[in-house]
């Protein structure tokens, strides 16, 4: 479900459902969420490499388990969650580096707000799939992305659930380097072990300088969005899209009641 290896002061985490083309089931956010706090404790870690197996980075939540979620009242949720993984991302201290390899959706996108560098194989696609899910955004997206891209990128992001290229996540900022997909991993661990000669004392200090200022911002925003996804969650739209995706069929949103 996640493999972890060290190299160079370099700890690799790689999502390990490709059946399941990444999707984070519960035990996977609690898995990775385990992963972030002790890569942060632990000393001999300078840096953290994200990267997925198989042909995708993340296909997200995993909406089967997610309908479970919705509809069974005897549902168990994981010991941290999605929202203890986005709680580990903000809180993490030493370098965050991704590497995506494949496609990314929902959090297999919204992930880049926490990362410090993201590579990205010429031939991945990324959407922020929530519009077509019924659902808001999540994980501070609705911040982190304008911030990243500006406010009609992100719009265009947010509202569409549109694919995008990795040709235009480079040109809106969202990547830092494209790679053809056999120089990924290398191209981003080349990077992640450069920056892990140097004191973990440095590198935390300059992360911190980067992100400290934005931890309210962060924190508000996920609050809003957190309200919204509640409210949404199990509502009509979201309904529909989980039906057609376990019924293998596009989504009809046009009859909902009250323009939902």
């Amino acid at each position: 479900m996640l493999a972890i290896r060290d190299a160079d002061r370099v700890r690799t985490l790689t999502l390990a459902r490709p059946d399941a083309l990444n999707a984070f089931n519960e035990a996977l956010y609690d898995a990775i969420t385990v992963a972030l706090h002790d890569a942060a404790a632990d000393p001999s870690v300078a840096v953290v490499v994200l990267t997925g197996a198989g042909r995708a980075f993340s296909a997200g939540t995993d909406l089967l388990e997610l309908g479970e979620r919705v509809t069974n009242p005897d549902f168990v949720p994981g010991e941290h969650g999605f929202l203890g993984l986005i709680d580990a991302l903000a809180a993490f201290d030493k370098p965050l580096i991704l590497a995506i390899n494949g496609l990314g959706l929902g959090i297999g996108m919204t992930i880049i707000g926490y990362a410090d560098l993201v590579f990205m194989a010429d031939d991945a696609r990324l959407k922020c799939p929530f519009t077509s899910l019924g659902v808001a955004p999540e994980a501070a997206s609705s911040y982190l992305i304008p911030r990243l891209v500006g406010r009609q990128n992100a719009a265009w992001a947010l509202l569409s659930s549109e694919w995008i290229s990795a040709r235009e996540a480079h040109e809106m900022g969202l990547v830092w380097r494209l790679c053809a997909p056999g120089d990924l991993q290398e191209t981003a661990h080349s990077h992640a072990t450069r920056l892990a000669r140097l004191p973990i004392s440095s590198l935390r200090a300059v992360k911190k300088t980067m992100t400290e200022p934005l931890a309210r911002q962060i924190a508000e925003a996920r609050e809003r969005e957190n309200r919204c996804f509640a409210d949404l969650m199990g509502g009509p739209a979201n309904s529909e899209a989980l039906t057609a995706f376990a019924e293998g069929r596009q989504s009809d949103f046009t009859a909902l009641p009250d323009g939902a």
